[in-house]
Order: structure tokens, then sequence, then C-alpha cells
């Protein structure tokens, strides 16, 4: 039972940091803008990939959590 507990709060604490990030994402002024990212427009319709930003942001993530695993 306490490994379910250590998974919730895990969870739990990676919940918080994305709704961080997302609430403080409008200032950022980079986040969804940089060279790579695809959108396209047809009439009122808006598609957009973010393909470069995924990549940045999972390179630090990837970063981040290999230093917390030493």
């Amino acid at each position: 039972m306490s490994q379910l507990g250590k998974i919730l709060i895990g969870a739990g604490a990676l919940m918080l940091i994305l709704g961080v990030i997302l609430i403080l994402s409008d200032r950022i002024p980079f986040l969804g803008k940089l060279p790579g990212d695809v959108s396209f427009r047809w009439g009122n319709t808006r598609v957009y990939f973010p393909i470069v930003t995924c990549l940045v942001i999972s390179a630090l993530l990837s970063i981040i959590l290999g230093l917390f695993r030493k």
C-alpha cells in the first residue's frame, strides 16, 4: 500500500508542475513560436504542430530527470 501512496504523491507533484507551467506559459515569449513549429490556416481552421517546442521541452525534462536520478 505504501508503493501506491508514493505513486500518487509523484503524480500529484507532476500535475502541480504541469499546472504551474500552463499558468506561466503566456509569460514565456518563445514557447510555441520557435522556428520549426508548423502552422497551417484554411479559412476559419487553424492546425498547429509545435514540433520544435516539444523537442526542446523533452530535452530539458530529460536533463532535469537525469540529474535527479544520480
